[in-house]
């Protein structure tokens, strides 16, 4: 448990660079406990943090996925039938893209090369949901407990919704382009350790490049929350209090555009002023997965009525999984 404490707060939650930051913002003679002085000590804190375990993670999980083209990902998900290619689908997604925008040329890809539909939904659903990246940053924020929880939930919903679609015979709504977009780009599967790592590093610097502004917006959305909105405000809305707060959390959450990096902050703010864990776990799910940009891009390659589909299933999904955390969350907190 020591060992373990020392990994939760030094490590992910880097405890050491928070009292660095306040320590040096003190020695300028900022009053750390001024609604200012909070507000830039909150700022300067998880926007280094964040960057830090953004640019480790990015490289980390890049690395890893460069074991897996998109043509080495086809053949492996080829090889399986039913629910257990849904579910070899959603443990893919947590290896690929960051954002929901990023994993819909892949769907098209996949949808292409031949893949039940069901399976590529279930890639689509769990990859800007919870891939890996989600695992260690909640980690540093909510504890491993909520952390593990959050991705094994977050999977189940990629499976259910691939199942579900693919039961409902939905190939007649996608886009005829789509099955037509041709083959995928097959990807070397013998790159030297040194290519891989020149890879992985390509990728954290073109990632870091697209997400630190929502970085920057989500952390500053943080620190106003966390320093200038009223405890009881957040108590009420998003509190234990309302007992539609998890819809109203979700329904906030899709018209926004963020991954991961960017609605932590936001999480850890609001969670600290008394909003309950499952609202802030849907509010999260919600950004990363039904953002209104990645709808808009979807809609080119589905029809309508699929479109509403998987819409109506995500939101389902995560409202479902708002309330069970809720439920949960005195005994995994």
């Amino acid at each position: 448990m020591a060992l373990w404490d020392l990994i939760q707060n030094q490590i992910l939650g880097m405890s050491w660079l928070n009292d660095l930051i306040g320590g040096g913002l003190a020695a300028l003679g900022v009053d750390l406990d001024s609604r200012i002085g909070g507000s830039l000590n909150f700022f300067l804190y998880d926007v280094i943090k964040i960057t830090i375990l953004l640019c480790v993670l990015i490289f980390l999980v890049s690395y890893i996925q460069s074991y897996f083209p998109p043509e080495r990902s086809r053949r492996i998900l080829g090889r399986f039938r039913g629910i257990w290619a849904s579910v070899v689908s959603a443990l893919l997604g947590t290896v690929t893209p960051f954002c929901s925008c990023s994993s819909i040329p892949l769907f098209i890809g996949f949808s292409s090369a031949g893949l039940p539909l069901g399976v590529t939904f279930s890639f689509l659903i769990s990859s800007p949901m919870v891939d890996l990246g989600s695992l260690v940053l909640l980690m540093s924020v909510f504890g491993a407990k909520v952390a593990v929880l959050y991705v094994l939930v977050g999977l189940v919903v990629a499976v259910a919704g691939g199942v579900i679609i693919q039961r409902l015979r939905m190939e007649r709504y996608v886009e005829d382009f789509v099955f037509s977009a041709g083959k995928l780009d097959a990807a070397s599967d013998s790159l030297t350790p040194r290519e891989r790592a020149a890879y992985a590093a390509e990728q954290m610097t073109g990632t870091f490049r697209k997400v630190f502004p929502y970085i920057l917006v989500g952390v500053g959305i943080g620190a106003i929350i966390h320093n200038w909105i009223p405890e009881g405000w957040i108590q009420t809305v998003l509190g234990s209090g309302n007992p539609l707060g998890v819809v109203l959390a979700v329904a906030v959450g899709i018209p926004m555009y963020a991954d991961i990096f960017g609605t932590i902050p936001v999480a850890e703010a609001l969670l600290s002023k008394g909003a309950q864990l499952g609202t802030v776990l849907a509010f999260m799910m919600a950004v990363t997965t039904l953002s209104l940009p990645s709808l808009i891009m979807l809609r080119r390659a589905i029809k309508p009525r699929l479109l509403a589909l998987f819409v109506g299933i995500c939101t389902v999904g995560i409202i479902l999984v708002g309330y069970l955390f809720n439920l949960l969350a005195l005994f995994i907190i």
